[in-house]
């Protein structure tokens, strides 16, 4: 009898362990590490920012959706692990070395994240995301350059998003990030409980024109998509240090993205 109940008991945990690992191991990356994070990720966008997310069946569903460009308003520092969070793919998100908190430089190499703003290193990360893209890789942008404020205000997109998208002929998904935390600095909003909400639009495909003519036909859509009022001043403030950006302070043809 005491057999009988222990097999039952070892093939019963057998099929939970079983079952725990394919879910941890059902992620972009296929490791165990990445499915505790995502796990993890998850939970915490849901407990603390009680995110809802909609428009998700226009996220493709693949692993290897590339080459394609994630396209995002900026709110808060929380904003790419939110719209991560939601996404069965991994991306290599493009963020403003003034947003590279040194405390977390162990997640920003984990992530492969591509930093610009160093003198120099916008070339060399838009060649980092065009060689990503060609390879059929996702890479997320933010093409304000920096914070929105006010809030539901659509800032210029920079050409670098443009260039991207011509050189490498990749889709873009739009997503609408609302609800953030309203704090400064930027990255004090990941401890701010919020109601978060993140909208993703239909994939945006088959762009014509000049590098700055493609950002503005994304940026015109979403003006056209959210009804926000339009604002053709670039990021002047960062809300990491108070000071202007380097997005704000680049070229108008190179890459910018917070």
């Amino acid at each position: 009898m005491h057999i009988v109940l222990f097999t039952i008991l070892a093939f019963s945990s057998l099929v939970v362990v079983g079952y725990c690992t394919r879910r941890l191991l059902d992620n972009p990356r296929g490791d165990f590490e990445t499915g505790v994070a995502y796990l993890l990720g998850r939970a915490y966008v849901r407990l603390v920012h009680h995110l809802e997310a909609h428009g998700s069946d226009h996220i493709p569903n693949t692993r290897k959706p590339g080459p394609l460009i994630v396209v995002a308003n900026h709110t808060s520092g929380v904003d790419p692990l939110l719209i991560q969070a939601m996404l069965p793919f991994a991306a290599r998100w493009v963020m403003a070395e003034d947003m590279r908190a040194p405390a977390l430089e162990w997640f920003w190499r984990w992530q492969d994240v591509i930093f610009v703003g160093k003198p120099g290193s916008e070339a060399i990360g838009l060649r980092q995301a065009m060689r990503h893209l060609r390879d059929g890789g996702v890479v997320g942008i933010f093409p304000e350059g920096g914070i929105e404020r006010p809030v539901r205000h659509i800032l210029p997109f920079y050409p670098g998003l443009g260039a991207l998208v011509r050189s490498t002929g990749a889709s873009v998904l739009p997503v609408l990030v609302e609800g953030t935390p309203q704090v400064d600095p930027a990255w004090a909003s990941l401890y701010h409980p919020s109601h978060s909400r993140i909208t993703f639009g239909p994939i945006m495909r088959d762009f014509t024109g000049t590098p700055a003519e493609v950002s503005d036909q994304i940026r015109q859509h979403y003006l056209a998509w959210t009804g926000w009022e339009r604002n053709d001043e670039p990021a002047v403030v960062d809300a990491t240090t108070g000071k202007p950006p380097r997005s704000a302070r680049r070229p108008p043809d190179e890459l910018s993205a917070a």
